[in-house]
């Protein structure tokens, strides 16, 4: 398969140790690629490298089907792009700053100064000065500078940081409309797995550096699992019961006194009886099914507290 953005066993290593190793990341044109790790597993220097900001120790990159060199200038001219918090000339106004942008890309086009502030909800503050700008405002800022330029491909690290939850639907929508309207592939960074679950197509999970798994969101709703879900004060106790009087062997103990039986066979009523007779106090219990935040946490949880399969 054809890919727009192609990285091919990257490797970046500074003072001995290895911010990322051998990752390759597949993203197909037109989609939204979720790009998922806890903080500090190497989603930034990913980013970094992708736009010739830090060069990889080892590997390559390729992207609209040419290997990224530090001479891709035209390359670059076709991506946008947000990296940790965006940084502004804080005296100039947003307008400005925006335009000063334009100049640099070499873009001009009437309106598109206006348009990017509009699609971000800065139109009442175009004339005012950066340094007056709250968090939010900066970071929505960033994303109008990074679409400004029509870019075919926009890369975003944690776009939503600062934001309050109408903010955040607000890029949601935004990002699903550049994509469906205007074509645009959109590679989005997050620790926040609700926003990428909203929106990603594909998902990229990245662990200590390491990629751990590629999947599209579809394989992931296919692969949900039905489980039943109790909180307990004796996990042990209830473990015990579990294995040994219901002879159940495909449960899992989380954190907090919880714990998840994925034996389809069992009903909440037995689960409850038994539990009861067996003097084990229930403090929550019933139906769920995975989320991708499970699915995120299967891959990166450190340690196994699970019994049996």
């Amino acid at each position: 398969m054809s890919y727009l953005l192609q990285t091919n066993h990257l490797t970046k290593t500074i003072g001995g140790k290895d911010l990322v190793r051998d990752v390759s990341l597949h993203l197909k044109k037109g989609e939204i690629y979720g790009f998922l790790g806890p903080n500090g597993a190497g989603k930034t220097t990913m980013m970094k490298m992708l736009l010739n900001l830090w060069k990889p120790t080892s590997g390559n990159i390729k992207i609209f089907g040419e290997i990224l060199t530090p001479r891709s200038y035209e390359v670059l001219k076709r991506m946008g792009a947000m990296i940790e918090f965006p940084t502004f000339y804080e005296h100039m106004t947003g307008y400005e700053n925006l335009s000063l942008h334009c100049d640099y890309m070499g873009y001009y086009q009437h309106g598109s100064i206006e348009k990017a502030l509009e699609m971000l909800h800065l139109s009442d503050a175009v004339n005012k000065p950066v340094r007056e700008y709250s968090l939010g405002m900066k970071e929505r800022l960033g994303i109008a500078r990074a679409v400004l330029c029509r870019p075919e491909l926009l890369i975003l690290d944690e776009p939503t940081n600062g934001l309050d939850p109408a903010g955040m639907k607000q890029i949601r929508d935004l990002l699903k409309m550049l994509c469906l309207e205007y074509q645009v592939t959109i590679l989005i960074s997050s620790h926040i797995l609700s926003e990428i679950e909203s929106v990603a197509d594909t998902i990229g999970i990245i662990h200590h550096g390491q990629m751990k798994k590629e999947i599209s969101m579809k394989e992931i709703e296919e692969k949900t699992l039905a489980y039943i879900e109790l909180s307990v004060s004796n996990t042990k106790k209830a473990a015990y019961t579990l294995s040994e009087i219901l002879g159940l062997s495909n449960f899992k103990i989380w954190e907090d006194g919880k714990i998840r039986i994925y034996d389809g066979q069992i009903s909440t009523q037995e689960l409850s009886r038994t539990l009861a007779l067996q003097n084990v106090p229930v403090t929550a219990l019933g139906q769920k099914s995975e989320t991708l935040e499970d699915y995120f946490l299967k891959l990166t949880q450190e340690g196994d507290t699970s019994c049996g399969n």
